[in-house]
């Protein structure tokens, strides 16, 4: 499996992104999906996660109420909407897969996409 992530990029606070996650290689229509994030000096965090078929989603505290992840299974493709951007969100973020359920951990992925910076200034 093969993961492409795009859409990050600089906005003001407040702003929205989107972010996607597109996969290649094998229909990962039955792989958990998550997005995790690091900041430079900073452990990688759970951002958010979407089960298989989209109906279960989690996300860290931090971003609860203003990112949603959501998935369309037919494109092979893993978004993430972030609005209400706020600096403290500045960090490279990740896309991730793995078999079955997604986790908040990232020791448990088994795929990993090279990561799209996202800056949100003050």
């Amino acid at each position: 499996v093969q993961l492409q992530a795009s859409g990050g990029g600089l906005v003001q606070a407040g702003g929205s992104l989107r972010l996607s996650c597109a996969a290649s290689g094998r229909i990962v229509g039955s792989y958990g999906m998550g997005w995790f994030r690091q900041a430079p000096g900073t452990e990688r965090e759970f951002v958010a996660a979407i089960s298989w078929s989209g109906v279960g989603t989690y996300y860290a505290d931090s971003v609860k109420g203003r990112f949603t992840i959501s998935r369309d299974n037919a494109k092979n493709t893993v978004y993430l909407q972030m609005n209400s951007l706020k600096p403290e969100d500045t960090a490279v973020y990740y896309c991730a897969a793995r078999p079955y359920r997604p986790t908040m951990r990232s020791s448990e992925y088994d795929y990993w996409g090279q990561g799209t910076q996202v800056t949100v200034s003050s």
